[in-house]
């Protein structure tokens, strides 16, 4: 883009993203064709980034693609990723028409408009701004992610397309009210398979229920939650572990044979998929629970732990200073992809406009006010420099 070109808007720029479906199907297979994927998105940031004279590629298959592309500077020092996620969940629930970005008493209403299109239409926006003028001081990555709210497909294709030349720090915009965040918890999903002898249920002492075994298998997972509250992280205090999903057996005169489920384990800068394993095979055992195991451990978003005194901290505090919003660091209870690029060597925080409270909700929102300052941190951010 030239010196001079005219800057876009991060308003109508956050009505064109909102009113452009991209709906994370997340399993299901009965949401309409038109809406499910993230590709119409990415498309549209792609145009919007060529447009200001960026190379942008689409990386990915399919309809689950993300976007990817970098601005850069001769005599930077080093490179900015800022990640904003294409995905939303689904809209069956809203009140609202999902994709007609309504404006009223200050806030842009529509699916996707807090989490996290607006963090997108802030950065495209202040982008514009700072390459029109030649102001450029920072390297920046602008990374679209796709499948964010379920597997982190998107982080793993941005990566393998970045290759070796890894930015130097990122930034997640997911809601966070405009504050820096610098540790959250990360998220495991553990199932746990219980066996049993499957027979008529008149005479059940001939059989082995499986669904007594997984009852004695939450009793002790509760027990788990109560251990860990003991083990406190200073900043996002005790891990914790809970039991969401049930489910065995055939019939009420079948003792079952079979029985399973499914528990959220929320871990602490630190912990790892073995340790929780472990822990919970030590806790099956100090009880004496049978015929339990665990057949799987997923860690959908990593613990995010970042040290409020490194240089993206103090990066992210003097934007945040400069532009007289509140610098000092916090903590939040949702996972995000930041800490999915830590784990590749991607040091980050996580900070964007709107709140939590609205995201995924009937009727999503941001407040217009918090898109227009976060595209005045994303100028201060980009023309500061190292």
């Amino acid at each position: 883009m030239s010196k001079g070109a005219v800057a876009m808007d991060c308003l109508d720029l956050l009505r064109e993203y909102v009113a452009t479906p991209s709906v994370n199907p997340m399993g299901r297979s009965d949401l309409p064709a038109q809406i499910v994927g993230e590709r119409r998105y990415a498309e549209r940031v792609k145009a919007h980034l060529g447009a200001l004279g960026l190379d942008a590629v689409l990386v990915g298959e399919g309809e689950r693609c993300s976007v990817v592309a970098e601005a850069r500077v001769a005599g930077a020092r080093e490179t900015l990723l800022v990640a904003s996620h294409l995905d939303t969940v689904p809209v069956d629930a809203m009140e609202i028409d999902p994709f007609d970005p309504v404006v009223a008493e200050g806030r842009l209403y529509g699916r996707g408009a807090c989490d996290t299109k607006a963090g997108m239409a802030a950065l495209v926006a202040a982008l514009s701004q700072v390459l029109a003028r030649g102001t450029l001081r920072r390297n920046v990555v602008i990374a679209g992610e796709a499948d964010e709210e379920l597997t982190g497909l998107g982080v793993r294709d941005v990566l393998a397309h970045l290759g070796a030349r890894r930015p130097d720090w990122a930034i997640a915009t997911e809601p966070t009210e405009l504050r820096v965040v610098t540790h959250h918890k990360g998220i495991a999903v553990a199932r746990l398979e219980a066996t049993g002898i499957a027979c008529h249920s008149s005479d059940p002492g001939a059989g082995r229920s499986a669904i007594s075994a997984l009852a004695q298998a939450v009793l002790t997972m509760n027990a788990l939650n109560d251990e860990l509250a003991a083990r406190r992280d200073p900043v996002l205090g005790p891990g914790t572990c809970s039991v969401g999903v049930i489910g065995g057996g055939k019939a009420p005169n079948v003792v079952p044979d079979a029985a399973w489920l499914l528990m959220d384990r929320r871990m602490l800068p630190g912990e790892t998929a073995e340790q929780v394993r472990r822990e919970i095979e030590a806790a099956l055992a100090r009880r004496d629970v049978p015929d339990v195991r665990i057949s799987q451990i997923v860690v959908g978003k990593p613990p995010l732990g970042t040290d409020p005194a490194s240089p993206p901290v103090r990066a992210c505090r003097a934007a945040l200073e400069a532009c007289g919003l509140c610098a000092e660091p916090t903590s939040v209870a949702f996972g995000t992809d930041a800490a999915l690029f830590a784990g590749a060597g991607i040091p980050g925080v996580v900070l964007g406009p709107g709140s939590i409270a609205q995201a995924h909700t009937a009727r999503e929102f941001v407040e217009v006010a918090q898109v227009e300052a976060m595209t005045r941190l994303f100028v201060r951010l980009l023309e500061a420099g190292a």
